[in-house]
């Protein structure tokens, strides 16, 4: 057998994965499989960026960059931080990586250190755990209750702060919940942090263009004097241009740990693709951009409200209504010490497979994420997909009640 290092046992295999590899089995042996798993938009990436791909192309920018990114696309970042955030991170005090998830890994490396607590609020995006664990840390997770819409309260955030507390990670809009905190609930947040030097702060903001109804975003570290010298912020191209496949991440903080990730990354991928860096740039700097993002903004809040609303109509089921991003988080657990299909059904995993196999729907578990009662819908798909499966998904806690 070969060996591996002792660290590959910090990490856990997702519990998610049997279920999508049979959701791909299924569709692959031609079966009609509604898929509500998918973690990223239904539409295309914007015809302008692709052109300033083609462009930098043909323009022979395939060298190597520098290792935050070029000059153009730094200076792009620092701009959008700071007209759109209120932000004043300079581009010294901005860097690039491989996607979001990039970019929070290399930062927790940078400011960890072994046994230091990360506190989570759950329900999680399923990453942060073990990018901590790997980073040596120790991931304290406090319960974002779903009678407050799954958000943790000041008093738990002050409650659960020790002297090895190191990080507070917030994601707002939040994956997999679709949840997020107004500026004033942010606000109390950030003057418990306050007291607390300290603590840092990693303010996960991918999905800020998703917002619907009149929720009005903020930047966690403009709340308060003091906090832009404590936050990293994180965000990407992935959600608001519909470039997952890009993998475009920027994060902006204080120049010490931005050098400190530059450090790093000059010793895993030196940058990112050069090409894709001035559609990057493009994408943050041409007034089309804006103009992508809210005509998908609008889709994704037409698709989000009919799925709550068809979600909160049937039997026993609960459902935070989403306030961002693009997906429901449905409370499941009244159908749980069910049978159907001679298959039992003990939390949502088991849930979910069930599903699956009686109905072909196709939904992500939310033991991953810190809620073992309830399941993630993605209205990243067409209004038409999404009555098709809910129509299935009505059937089958129909069938649930009838076996």
């Amino acid at each position: 057998m070969f060996p591996l290092a002792d660290r590959m046992k910090l990490v856990s295999e997702s519990i998610t994965l049997a279920v999508s590899a049979k959701a791909g089995a299924m569709k692959k042996a031609g079966i009609d499989v509604v898929g509500f798993g998918a973690g990223e938009p239904d539409f295309d990436t914007p015809a302008f960026i692709k052109d300033a791909a083609k462009l930098a192309l043909d323009q022979g920018r395939t060298k190597y960059t520098p290792t935050p990114c070029v000059p153009e696309l730094r200076a792009a970042i620092s701009q959008k931080f700071q007209k759109e955030n209120g932000l004043p991170y300079t581009p010294e005090q901005i860097t690039t990586g491989a996607g979001g998830k990039h970019c929070l890994y290399m930062a927790f490396m940078a400011v960890l250190n072994p046994g230091e607590e990360v506190l989570i609020p759950s329900p999680y995006w399923v990453s942060y755990p073990e990018q901590v664990k790997l980073a040596g840390g120790i991931p304290k997770i406090t319960r974002g209750e779903e009678s407050n819409a799954f958000k943790i309260t000041p008093a738990q955030l002050e409650s659960a702060i020790t002297e090895c507390t190191r990080i507070l990670v917030l994601n707002s809009p939040s994956n997999p919940a679709g949840h997020a905190y107004t500026p004033a609930e942010l606000g109390q947040l950030a003057d418990v942090v306050a007291r607390h030097p300290q603590l840092v702060v990693f303010s996960d903001e991918i999905y800020e263009k998703l917002i619907y109804g009149d929720l009005k975003f903020a930047s966690f570290a403009g709340l308060r004097p003091g906090l832009l010298d404590r936050t990293l912020t994180f965000n990407c191209h992935s959600k608001s241009f519909a470039m997952t496949g890009w993998r475009v991440g920027y994060v902006g903080g204080p120049k010490e740990a931005i050098e400190a990730m530059n450090k790093l990354q000059s010793q895993m991928n030196s940058h990112i693709p050069s090409f894709i860096q001035y559609a990057a740039a493009a994408a943050l700097t041409d007034p089309r951009g804006a103009v992508s993002i809210e005509e998908m903004r609008r889709q994704f809040e037409a698709r989000g409200k009919h799925m709550w609303q068809r979600l909160t109509a049937l039997p026993e089921i609960k459902c935070v209504r989403p306030l961002g991003a693009f997906y429901c988080f449905p409370n499941v657990s009244a159908y749980f010490g069910t049978t159907v299909g001679g298959k039992e059904i003990t939390d949502a995993v088991t849930f979910a497979a069930a599903l699956l196999e009686e109905s072909h729907v196709a939904v992500v578990p939310g033991n991953d994420s810190g809620f073992d009662t309830h399941v993630r819908f993605s209205f990243a798909t067409s209004m038409e997909q999404i009555d098709k499966g809910l129509d299935r998904f009505a059937a089958f806690l129909r069938k649930i009640n009838s076996d």
